[in-house]
């Protein structure tokens, strides 16, 4: 029997090192991978590279920017008919939103987008992860370090790419209560970007949701509290597949 395809979706500047733990965990049950939006600068673009080789049946969670794509990867599916249909088993989205561009928005990431165009890429890990963090994991330097090196295994071009990606995109308020799947919602309890309420208001619009708070964690809580967010992967791995009816 296969084993069922589980992608994992990284954030803005990411890679597989922000799941390097879950990856670990839900390989036990699944085929996982971990695409890198590395040379897009489109949220949709990002989500038809992973639609074109994902099979007939597959699980998204997205993470921050990931959990934009895979609302995007949610429009596919809803939108896919025929023969070549393609259903989404189980879906979970953590440290996320559906919002469009805010006020203020654009010029906060040309500052960060500027200073790498000047100083290079450390510049923008210097200034983007501290505030990411829960306040108890700002002085990890372990964590910092793994981190940074992430940040730096990108370009200063994949860097304006997902930004152009981020700017451009649409609101998606209104495909959530369209989502029949599950939705998972995880996130980090002091997520100053993403924050727990955000998710409540997801949560409100979403025909069947789950919200998981993940204590003593920031925006990046994959890597500040990987045992915490396996568990409940490992819970959501486990739940019954969605089976489309068409």
């Amino acid at each position: 029997m296969n084993r069922p395809v589980v992608y994992l979706l990284p954030g803005l500047m990411c890679d597989e090192g922000v799941w390097s733990a879950q990856r670990s965990a839900l390989s036990r049950y699944a085929d996982v991978r971990v695409p890198v939006f590395r040379g897009h600068d489109s949220l949709a673009g990002m989500a038809a590279a992973v639609w074109r080789e994902a099979p007939a049946r597959f699980s998204v969670v997205g993470h921050s920017m990931g959990g934009r794509v895979a609302f995007e990867l949610m429009v596919l599916a809803l939108g896919n008919v025929g023969a070549q249909r393609k259903t989404i088993e189980r879906f979970a989205v953590m440290d996320t939103g559906v919002h469009p561009v805010q006020d203020g928005e654009p010029v906060k990431r040309q500052l960060l987008l500027d200073a790498a165009e000047r100083k290079g890429l450390q510049a923008v890990a210097d200034s983007w992860i501290l505030p990411m963090l829960h306040p108890e994991r700002r002085s990890d330097l372990a964590l910092i370090g793994q981190i940074t090196a992430m940040i730096l295994r990108n370009s200063v071009a994949d860097f304006r790419g997902q930004v152009a990606a981020l700017l451009a995109r649409q609101g998606r308020q209104g495909l959530l209560p369209r989502i029949k799947q599950k939705v998972w919602l995880l996130c980090g309890d002091a997520d100053g970007w993403s924050p727990v309420s955000q998710h409540r208001d997801m949560q409100q619009l979403l025909p069947r949701a789950e919200l998981r708070v993940i204590a003593n964690a920031g925006h990046m809580c994959t890597m500040e509290q990987p045992e915490a967010v396996n568990d409940a992967l490992l819970e959501w791995m486990h739940e019954p597949a969605f089976q489309d009816s068409h």
